[in-house]
């Protein structure tokens, strides 16, 4: 009998070993996972951003009038940066982080965009928008958002720890310029970003405006979108585990980060820009949240153009519904 006994335990405290040990190794996965997918240097290290930029790349439309319009708008930026008035700015974050911004200011306007680059991005390249901005009369900043570029960072933030940080850049404009009339102008999870401040109560009156170009609903839904696209994994229980994984180590919530819900609280007049043919974020995504949305909002969709090309694809066009629109918000 007592040998019996003693078997049993043998083999449940086996079986507590081994789901231990399953447990353990899961959870490390998962944590590999979050950070393969919101930690650049650690993507760099893995070679999971050149996978990840190679899916982008194929993802994009390549036809020859966007290509030969991208290679003019930067020829133009090129030539503009030769003589641009440009100043570093750098503030730190209210978790401690470093961050890095580029200015472009004139003095004789209080006009001003604060243009947001993409997930895994960098500010110089939204220096074509800047150079438009600028053109338009405009002074502009260009943040490096966390974790990317120049900006320190645990965690790339899905635009919903850079909302926080973007209104802090905000406040050191209005430090300088009280009377500053501001457009946030953001693309991807830039735009995303954009949205999610439209909706915060803390926004200064001074924003005017926010032009949202290809930005996403929500966090949540891109990272289930991204574990399939990009790891060949199911999303379930995968994006639950990674997404408890950010809380414990990042400090958020991919369920909280969630444009839709924020632009049903906003009071700014929003611009929502998206290609037809964008195959990173649908463009079902742009409807849902120009219905959700609560203020004053326009839709613009490109035909023919992928994630990030509606410029590319229709400069003139894009440009006069971008200044159309903020000639009726900032006159």
């Amino acid at each position: 009998m007592e040998t019996k006994v003693r078997k049993r335990h043998r083999v449940r405290n086996g079986l507590i070993v081994i789901l231990t040990v399953l447990f353990v190794l899961y959870w490390v996965a998962v944590n590999l996972m979050v950070s393969a997918a919101l930690v650049p240097s650690f993507m760099e290290r893995l070679d999971a951003f050149r996978e990840v930029t190679e899916v982008s790349y194929a993802q994009q439309v390549h036809t020859s009038d966007i290509l030969e319009n991208r290679k003019a708008v930067w020829a133009e930026t090129r030539e503009w940066l030769e003589t641009a008035e440009t100043e570093a700015w750098t503030m730190t974050s209210r978790d401690g982080y470093r961050l890095v911004a580029a200015a472009f200011p004139r003095p004789d306007t209080h006009r001003w965009a604060v243009v947001l680059h993409g997930y895994t991005g960098w500010k110089e390249e939204m220096y074509p928008y800047a150079c438009q901005y600028a053109a338009w009369g405009y002074q502009v900043l260009v943040p490096d958002l966390r974790c990317q570029g120049e900006s320190e960072g645990d965690f790339i933030g899905m635009g919903w720890t850079d909302r926080l940080d973007v209104l802090d850049w905000i406040g050191k404009i209005l430090e300088q310029d009280p009377q500053a009339e501001i457009v946030i102008h953001g693309q991807s999870m830039g735009g995303a970003c954009a949205l999610m401040m439209s909706g915060m109560e803390a926004l200064p009156e001074n924003v005017k405006a926010v032009i949202s170009d290809c930005g996403y609903t929500d966090a949540y839904s891109m990272f289930r979108q991204d574990i399939r696209d990009w790891f060949n994994l199911p999303a379930f229980p995968l994006v639950d585990s990674a997404n408890l994984a950010l809380q414990v180590r990042g400090g958020y919530d991919l369920k909280k980060a969630s444009a839709l819900e924020a632009v049903k609280k906003s009071k700014v007049p929003t611009l929502l820009i998206h290609g037809d043919k964008d195959k990173m974020i649908p463009v079902d995504m742009a409807y849902a949240l120009y219905e959700a949305a609560a203020g004053e909002k326009e839709l613009m969709i490109v035909e023919g153009a992928g994630h990030a090309q509606a410029r590319d694809k229709d400069p003139a066009s894009f440009d006069e519904k971008v200044t159309e629109f903020l000639a009726r918000y900032m006159p």
